[in-house]
């Protein structure tokens, strides 16, 4: 019978383990710069969806469908590797001079879940009583400070839910960043593989982290539905 041999000390001291902390670190930074980024991003593509103007409706249309029906993997290696084509030179020299790996994996993750972002912050809008907007209009606001002022402030208010979803999404799915380096949480546990051949440890280890985080953010995100905004059911 095949035998092995758990040796869980490689993965809870010792220079392994601190390449596993080193790599949620890279997760987390990863993450917290991706969401904030795709928040605002998707907040102004929500707002264009959502104009008057139909070619601005065409151009947030469009970019919603690509980047929602493609593979995230292809965007990181499209962003990696040809991004010099559609970004001004002296954009990727600054790229250049910084962490590369990173800068690609962040615009990748950004752009892809700020698609998802907007539609979540859209359905938000959609859910105000489109009298509030009559009556800010009415009340002699422009539709962007109407928006911005009366409509936008309840719509994120409401898309919190499923906005701290998109943040467990890409906090998972930063994982994918390993396939052009980042030395995020995935790539450290691929390298402790690597080393001590202990995969069963390593990725067991990687896993648990992984679960840990969105067990924290869930229980953040029930603990925000119960004490704002239903404060009556707590």
């Amino acid at each position: 019978m095949l035998k092995y041999t758990f040796d869980w000390s490689i993965v809870t001291s010792g220079k392994y383990f601190e390449w596993l902390v080193s790599g949620l670190k890279v997760t987390l930074e990863l993450s917290v710069v991706g969401i904030v980024c795709a928040f605002i991003l998707g907040l102004l593509i929500a707002v264009l969806k959502m104009s008057h103007y139909r070619p601005v409706r065409w151009i947030a249309t469009a970019y919603l469908e690509f980047f929602r029906n493609t593979p995230l993997l292809v965007q990181i290696f499209f962003w990696y590797f040809g991004s010099y084509k559609v970004l001004p030179a002296a954009v990727n020299e600054w790229l250049n001079s910084t962490n590369f790996e990173f800068a690609a994996a962040a615009i990748a993750l950004t752009i892809y879940t700020s698609a998802f972002i907007a539609e979540d912050i859209r359905s938000g809008i959609l859910s105000i009583p489109k009298e509030q907007m009559e009556a800010a209009r009415s009340a002699g606001f422009s539709y962007l400070r109407s928006m911005q002022y009366i409509i936008l402030p309840q719509a994120v208010r409401i898309t919190i839910p499923p906005l701290v979803n998109q943040f467990l999404n890409l906090a998972k799915n930063s994982s994918l960043a390993m396939s052009i380096g980042v030395m995020e949480l995935t790539y450290q546990a691929r390298q402790v593989e690597s080393y001590t051949f202990k995969g069963f440890e390593a990725f067991t280890a990687a896993t648990v982290v992984y679960l840990g985080l969105s067990v924290v953010i869930t229980a953040l995100m029930d603990l925000y539905n119960k004490k704002v905004l239903n404060p009556q059911r707590a």
